[in-house]
């Protein structure tokens, strides 16, 4: 059974920072890409970063310099790190495996 469970959200003041967690199990990690999407309410879910099985990286025009991509192959969990966190950041984030499986999303909220 696959599963991608996420970790790491909650409530953050503006200016601070989180490192959401996406651990996989069920089907092969290495060598495939995972991406991060974010979804605020009333909007449609939106690609925030991506990095390739050989941890090649692309970032949302919004969130370049601010927010960075990871992966550890030997945990089988991709990271990313939020900084600099702005209200307009605030959504449910969702990791993705790049054949087609999402996990459940953590909430972020960014607010003083």
């Amino acid at each position: 059974q696959v599963q991608l469970v996420e970790s790491g959200g909650g409530l953050v003041q503006p200016g601070g920072s989180l490192r959401l967690s996406c651990a996989v199990s069920g089907t092969l990690f290495r060598i495939y890409s995972m991406s991060w999407y974010r979804q605020a309410p009333g909007k449609q879910r939106e690609l925030v970063a991506g990095i390739t099985s050989g941890s090649n990286t692309n970032y949302a025009d919004s969130v370049k310099g601010r927010f960075t991509i990871s992966r550890d192959n030997a945990k089988r969990t991709v990271y990313l790190q939020l900084n600099s966190l702005k209200p307009e950041d605030t959504a449910v984030y969702y990791c993705k495996h790049q054949i087609g499986y999402w996990g459940q999303g953590t909430q972020v909220t960014v607010s003083s």
